[in-house]
This record gives structure tokens, sequence and C-alpha cells, in this order.
């Protein structure tokens, strides 16, 4: 009986029901749940959400609408968390945007989420970002790591430009960058002179924590 609330959230999030979704959370909040596993689950939700859009069976109103319902339940959510975190020092500093010509930041949000739960500062640079504005966010906050999001095999290599953009001011061998998105592997990530992958939220965030570690190391 432990987890079903969890599974309830999950499936309610599928189904695109924000009320219920929302009585849910409260439900597991009371019920002793901890927020992480309440995202964790949501997150569940959120990639078979994306699986259902990949095959066509949603749209991206859909994809849209379980945005919206993710962002109502963390509303409730995130205080509980920060609470809990108000006392820990940040484990470091992230730059995350959607690459150039891409509008898609539903897996932005969530990584972005995932890594300000985990204690990181977030600059959340937003969808359709030039090169120009990494290289920029670069200057400006002196982060640990950049993190680059895309959706469609057309605008990916966009992250490559913006790599190449880093290099050439003489700022790629301050950060570590990780990258994400349907289409990118571990291979492309490797082509472009990544540092590394994102399969998902939840692995992403361990690959910066492990990045933070190796960058201070070497300080």
């Amino acid at each position: 009986m432990g987890g079903y609330v969890l599974n309830e959230v999950r499936d309610a999030l599928i189904n695109l029901d924000m009320d219920k979704v929302l009585e849910l959370v409260k439900k597991a909040i009371n019920q002793g749940f901890k927020p992480l596993d309440i995202i964790n689950s949501m997150a569940e939700g959120m990639r078979v959400v994306g699986e259902r859009f990949e095959r066509g069976e949603y749209f991206i109103s859909d994809l849209i609408a379980s945005a919206e319902i993710f962002k109502e339940a963390m509303n409730i959510l995130e205080p509980l968390i920060m609470k809990e975190r108000e006392a820990i020092k940040p484990t470091g500093k992230v730059v995350i945007g959607t690459v150039e010509g891409d509008i898609h930041d539903i897996g932005k949000n969530l990584v972005a989420m995932m890594l300000r739960i985990n204690g990181f500062e977030v600059i959340d640079l937003g969808i359709d970002v030039s090169p120009q504005k990494f290289v920029e966010a670069v200057k400006q906050y002196n982060p640990d790591i950049v993190g680059m999001s895309a959706l469609l095999t057309s605008t990916m290599i966009n992250m490559r430009k913006v790599i190449e953009a880093l290099e050439k001011e003489g700022l790629r061998n301050k950060v570590k960058i990780i990258v994400g998105g349907a289409p990118i592997t571990e291979e492309f990530a490797k082509k472009i002179g990544a540092d590394a992958y994102g399969e998902n939220a939840v692995v992403a965030v361990d690959i910066c924590k492990k990045l933070v570690e190796e960058l201070r190391s070497k300080r």
C-alpha cells in the first residue's frame, strides 16, 4: 500500500487531470511522503507524456498542459523543499537553456527544478537561447556548469555552436558542459565536445554533482 498514492499522482498527471494531481500531492504530503519522492513520481508521469507525444498519441497542447500541472504542483512542494535546504551551502552554479531555434522547455524546466531541489543555484536563460547569450551568461555569472537542451534534431547542432563560441572567448575550460534532450545521445555529446550527457533529470543532477567536484578539485 506504501507508494500507492505516488502511483496515483503519476497516473493523474499522465491523464492531465490537474485538480486530481494537486489533491493527491497534498494527500501524499499529509501521508508523510518526502517532496522528492512525489516529484519523482510526477517526473515519471512527465516521461510517459513525452513518450505518448513522440508516438503521436498526445499533442503539443497536451505537453503544455502537463508542464502546467507540474508547475502548479511544484508551487506546493517547493516551499517544503526550500525549508529543508535553507541551511545548506549551494552545491554549485548552473547556467541552463534550450538552444537557439528550439522553444521546448519541459525537459529543461524539469532539470532546472531538480537541480534547485538538490541545492544548485540555477540561472535559467529560457528557450531559443543564442550562443552569444550563453557566452554573456558565463561571463556574468561565472557558473560551474553550462546545461543545454534540445528537443529537435534540427536544433541540436546549435549546441556545437555554443561550445565553439565559448572556446572563441576563452571560456570553455572554465566550465563543464552537459547536454540533454530527446534526440541527444552520449555519442553526439562526445562528438560536439561536451563533458557529459544527461539522459534524464535525475541522471543529470548526479552528473552535475560529479562535474562540480571534478572542476573544484582542479581549481
